[in-house]
């Protein structure tokens, strides 16, 4: 018989340090879909982040090509337009995409649209497979981990396990606000959430990354009380970029979006169509959370918080300034907690973007970088104020929780193995939790 090393004494001492919800899921006698029990589960929806979901077009006879070659598909039903970007070169579409993808502000109605004749769909909704990274350097970073985690659990495509994909071009509306776009999803979601929980007899677990979380939040916050008492078991949310804003937001209005999403072109061309998307100037940094500190610095003079409306003007997007003026700075200022129960998972300890320096005021030009802490994406500030907000709310509080994860990036919070049993672990203590059961903040 093999001798017994001081390690594997340790070992039963070294399992009894663990969370009880993780213990259980990884000592499960006959694995972890059996442990979570399938007649168990609470339906889940995921919700992944910026420029995972595909989007469809069609043509109308209003639709006027700038080259007759864009006006191709005009009349000839749903085509995508968004889904395999790396197909954009090889048909000579690169210049038609970037059209029938802009976006307009239309200040008639404080709302963004589409170019006229073009119509846009986001297809697959409900669907566990509605979600793809459209860079092939990155093919996981849409939840696939996640997913394939879930139906290990024993969640099941299109009956305990859904996806919501959205317009992600566009920015979910605060009250008194419009938005075409999210009032045709959240009428969608809370039809899909209403669908889930009556089959099962069970309220639903929400689970969103990224952008996805600012989505599911605002989604949740714009149902009635009633309605979020009755159908949402919890929300967990990693990595959300909410409005406290965050700096990369500033980095990507000023170069493209590059961190953002994933297109073969020009980088001229790149920005020029994503500073026409309404998620552009969504997460600039929000004055009660950045204060005075400067956080673009150039020779002639600083920016911070207080001065993003003549910031947009210096790198010539002064048709923006009005959106951001009526859309974007009440959205800064508005906070209501979702009262439901709910979990926060950030990663902290990376290098994240501070404060960017342009001395000669040349924004095509790389930056000099100032970092802090945060995920690489998200400042550790923006993270503190939203949880301080949470807190204020003493009926939230008592029903909140915030994990942070030391070294572990914003994408990886979904990637990488050690995050992604973080995340089942919160799963599983979500569907065994009884809904009466309070959550506290540690």
């Amino acid at each position: 018989m093999a001798a017994i090393t001081p390690l594997l004494r340790l070992l039963p001492v070294l399992l009894l340090l663990l969370p009880p919800a993780l213990l259980k899921y990884l000592t499960a006698s006959n694995g972890p879909a059996k442990d979570a029990g399938i007649g168990e589960l609470h339906p889940i929806v995921l919700l992944a982040g910026l420029g995972c979901s595909d989007l469809e077009a069609q043509l109308t006879e209003a639709y006027r090509p700038s080259v007759p070659r864009c006006g191709a598909m005009k009349g000839k039903g749903w085509f995508s337009l968004w889904q395999n970007t790396s197909d954009l070169l090889a048909q000579d579409y690169v210049q038609c995409f970037e059209e029938q993808m802009r976006l307009f502000y239309d200040p008639a109605i404080n709302d963004y649209r589409n170019l006229p004749g073009v119509e846009t769909r986001v297809p697959k909704f409900g669907s566990a497979r509605a979600f793809h990274d459209k860079n092939p350097l990155h093919p996981k970073r849409c939840l696939d981990n996640v997913r394939e985690a879930l139906e290990e659990l024993g969640y099941r495509d299109n009956d305990t396990l859904f996806e919501a994909p959205y317009d992600w071009r566009h920015v979910p509306p605060v009250p008194g606000q419009i938005s075409r776009s999210y009032s045709q999803f959240f009428q969608r979601f809370k039809a899909l959430v209403e669908t889930a929980s009556s089959k099962h007899e069970k309220k639903v677990i929400i689970f969103a990354h990224s952008y996805g979380g600012m989505i599911a939040l605002e989604f949740v916050r714009n149902m009635p009380l009633a309605w979020r008492n009755r159908y949402i078991k919890h929300l967990l949310l990693s990595a959300p970029t909410l409005s406290e804003g965050f700096m990369r937001m500033v980095q990507g209005l000023i170069s493209g979006s590059e961190h953002m999403i994933y297109v073969p072109t020009s980088e001229a061309s790149l920005r020029t169509l994503w500073r026409s998307f309404e998620t552009s100037i969504m997460g600039l940094p929000s004055p009660k959370v950045f204060g005075h500190e400067p956080l673009v610095i150039t020779k002639q003079r600083n920016y911070s918080a207080y001065d993003m409306e003549d910031f947009l003007a210096a790198i010539g997007l002064e048709d923006s300034i009005e959106p951001f003026r009526r859309r974007m700075i009440p959205k800064m200022n508005y906070f209501e907690a979702p009262m439901v129960p709910m979990t926060c998972i950030n990663g902290v300890g990376i290098r994240t973007p501070r404060q960017l320096l342009f001395w000669e005021s040349d924004y095509n030009v790389s930056p000099e970088i100032v970092y802090g802490d945060g995920d690489g994406g998200v400042n550790l500030r923006s993270m503190t104020a939203f949880e301080e907000e949470m807190c204020r709310e003493p009926r939230q509080k008592r029903q909140f929780k915030t994990i942070k994860i030391y070294k572990v990036g914003h994408s990886d919070l979904v990637t990488e193995e050690g995050a992604i049993k973080r995340v089942v672990e919160e799963i599983l203590e979500a569907n065994r939790i009884s809904s009466n059961t309070l959550r506290t903040t540690f």
